[in-house]
């Protein structure tokens, strides 16, 4: 009787095992060296003014703003390599289209200008992410690294506000593997910090017109902030 419940238990055991190893979507999917993907997503792009107390010699006083945010496309292809269980390395290079308004008031005489600024940006993203242990079919994870960008877009000959084609950012974020039966689902959040004053200072287009420059000599400094919401497939 000892016996006959041993072997009962054992295959009990054994079914059980087989059981949960089914409801395991690609359970070797994170074990090998390297893999491909690619992804695509929506993006938001904010510009941080730094003023400088400008006054012309009219009085007038401009202050920069950008009050609302456009959303932008993205997509990204994907190399990621395994360095252990925990942590890999991720190079995303992809495409950002976006748009970004920028409103001028003169606090003075309560006038006010407006400026599209679009961009086409190339991404050249190298990110580490640190990965969750497993639960069933579902790892959440953290990521964090740098980006460069170039803005490719063709620029207009008579802008208010003109940007520098080449920025660097920090990048942050979070997500989740979604593993399912032929391939993982990553939603993620990422946070993005230019590092560097993308706003040009000399502009000779405006010799002939130096009132044009009262916009650019109105501020300090001009950054990039960015956030991004990407779907991978891998």
């Amino acid at each position: 009787m000892l016996c006959c419940f041993l072997l009962l238990s054992c295959a009990g055991t054994g079914a059980a095992q087989q059981r949960n190893d089914k409801l395991l979507n690609r359970p070797y999917a994170d074990l090998r060296r390297w893999h491909l993907g690619f992804s695509v997503g929506m993006h938001t792009l904010d510009l941080s003014f730094t003023h400088n107390g400008f006054t012309t010699d009219n009085g007038e006083t401009w202050f920069m703003e950008q009050p609302d945010f456009s959303p932008g496309f993205c997509v990204n292809g994907l190399l990621d390599v395994r360095l252990n269980d925990y942590f890999n390395v991720r190079f995303t290079p992809g495409m950002y289209f976006g748009n970004r308004v920028v409103k001028m008031h003169d606090t003075t005489n309560d006038a006010w200008q407006q400026q599209n600024i679009k961009s086409n940006y190339v991404v050249i993203p190298v990110d580490l992410k640190f990965s969750a242990t497993r639960y069933h079919n579902v790892r959440p994870y953290l990521v964090g690294g740098v980006m460069g960008v170039f803005d490719v877009s063709k620029k207009r000959p008579r802008e208010f506000l003109r940007l520098k084609s080449t920025d660097f950012m920090l990048t942050a974020g979070f997500g989740c593997d979604i593993y399912l039966p032929y391939f993982k689902l990553c939603p993620e959040i990422k946070f993005c910090f230019g590092l560097s004053d993308i706003l040009k200072h000399e502009r000779p287009d405006f010799e002939d017109d130096p009132d044009g420059m009262k916009f650019t000599n109105s501020l300090k400094k001009a950054t990039t902030q960015m956030v991004v919401l990407s779907f991978y497939f891998e």
